[in-house]
């Protein structure tokens, strides 16, 4: 029996649809963010590149499954931040995928040296 001071049509709500990320180049909304300020987008440029290296590294370094689904999500959610949508689909492609998957840890570490590089 519920409470009388809970709505039960709040707390039976269910949420079937996935998460909407916005769609945009991630170069484009780290133009935006930083405006006309080129420092700036340096900075936020280094903190993307330095934060996906962490995440790589500790999904590499996942001996169990749930280090892997962790750092999977947390990958994502550095992805979906800065909108690069080529990396929320490869942190999908690991979460769904095997834990310790080198063709992912690949990719992943080929996406951030492309990035890095450009």
């Amino acid at each position: 029996m519920l409470w009388p001071w809970i709505n039960p049509s709040l707390t039976n709500w269910v949420y079937a649809d996935p998460m909407a990320y916005e769609a945009g180049a991630l170069d484009a909304t780290l133009a935006a963010a930083a405006a006309e300020d080129p420092v700036l987008f340096f900075e936020l440029r280094q903190a993307f590149i330095e934060s996906v290296e962490r995440q790589a590294d500790l999904l590499g370094r996942s001996r169990c499954d749930a280090n892997w689904q962790m750092s999977a999500m947390r990958l994502k959610g550095v992805a979906a931040t800065f909108h690069a949508e080529t990396l929320m689909a490869l942190a999908e492609e690991a979460l769904e995928g095997a834990p310790g998957d080198p063709n992912v840890l690949r990719r992943i570490r080929t996406f951030l040296s492309d990035f890095a590089a450009a």
